[in-house]
């Protein structure tokens, strides 16, 4: 891969580049982060496969297949040392939908949901288009970095049926360590 190729996604049907208000001025240096819409070409052995799958010309609805179960399995068992069962992993279209499901799966109307915000948009969306009630643990700046207010957050977690996570932590681009993810869990 390539990450000093510039990509100008302009006029490709881009999201971000193609649909945001108001035109842009040529020459203008806009840096969008809001989605994960990549700004660098995609890897060659990604670009084959898909070839290759659309030369079978048969196009429908498909489901993952075994060698998706067993790529997540050897990812945790090599990274973390935990195998995954393919009973255990579900499949979803995408966060979003999985955050809306898991907002449904795990509590009900009425219930508290709580989120560490700033984060992601989509989430307080899931929560409240699902008739769930909003609980936020604001999340602090200490020393330049994005830090868990942790007083709050077990203050929070009294009143909350469900606590969505988000690692690594979109805006803030943390990754929660060991450390702060076992003092949540223990919470």
């Amino acid at each position: 891969m390539n990450f000093d190729e510039v990509i100008d996604r302009r006029n490709t049907g881009s999201m971000k580049w193609d649909f945001a208000p108001g035109p842009l001025d040529p020459g203008q240096c806009i840096i969008p982060l809001s989605v994960a819409d990549m700004e660098f070409r995609s890897p060659a052995c990604i670009r084959d496969r898909l070839k290759e799958l659309a030369q079978e010309g048969v196009w429908g609805y498909t489901g993952p297949r075994d060698q998706y179960y067993e790529a997540v399995n050897r990812w945790y068992s090599l990274r973390h040392d935990f195998p995954v069962k393919k009973e255990w992993i579900t499949t979803t279209t995408g966060v979003v939908q999985a955050v809306y499901s898991a907002v449904r799966a795990f509590s009900g109307p009425g219930d508290k949901v709580l989120v560490q915000t700033p984060v992601y948009y989509p989430f307080f969306r899931a929560i409240e288009q699902n008739e769930r009630e909003l609980l936020t643990n604001q999340l602090i700046i200490r020393d330049g970095r994005y830090q868990i207010d942790f007083d709050d957050f077990e203050e929070k977690m009294k009143e909350a049926r469900l606590f969505i996570l988000c690692s690594p932590h979109n805006p803030v681009s943390r990754v929660w360590n060991r450390e702060e993810l076992d003092k949540m869990a223990q919470i």
